[in-house]
């Protein structure tokens, strides 16, 4: 699918309006191979263990996109290569961490949508701590299970239902 994230924007000021079409703020970096991607939010909340990402990129994608609530730390990666290469290969259509990744290489070779707030060499802790299809904050903007994400070269958008 094609979209712009423009054209949504422009097409729907009155969802924006009614907080149903959200913006997230400009301090996402792209990482995966794919610059634009789009599906429905599977929500995580964790804070510097990756274990439920892991066990949530395990499962079949559908086309969707993780959206992991890291609390914004940049203490440690939450997603590398081999969670890349794993997304691809069942289906997601994206990753979008309020967090941190690492190996950008590998990333940029996998065939999924990847947006984070910056690199960090070191890995998380595994101490399976976290919950998932929760409503999220993600730098601010409420993130709720099912809702479309919309990311692009120009920013990621959340739509309580499909705009395109």
């Amino acid at each position: 699918m094609t979209f712009a994230t423009t054209d949504i924007c422009d097409a729907n000021e009155d969802f924006i309006a009614r907080g149903e079409l959200r913006v997230l703020p400009p301090i996402f970096k792209a990482y995966g191979g794919l610059s634009q991607f789009s599906g429905p939010a599977v929500t995580l909340k964790v804070f510097e263990d990756n274990t439920w990402v892991r066990t949530i990129l395990d499962e079949a994608g559908q086309g969707r996109v993780l959206v992991i609530d890291g609390g914004g730390s940049t203490r440690c990666a939450l997603v590398g290569g081999n969670l890349g290469v794993l997304a691809q290969k069942n289906g997601w259509a994206g990753i979008l961490v309020y967090g941190c990744v690492r190996d950008t290489l590998e990333l940029a070779q996998a065939q999924v949508g990847i947006r984070a707030l910056a690199t960090h060499p070191q890995k998380s802790v595994k101490r399976n701590v976290g919950e998932r299809d929760l409503q999220v904050d993600i730098a601010g903007v409420m993130v709720r299970p099912g809702e479309m994400i919309y990311a692009d070269e120009d920013g990621v958008l959340v739509a309580s239902k499909p705009l395109v």
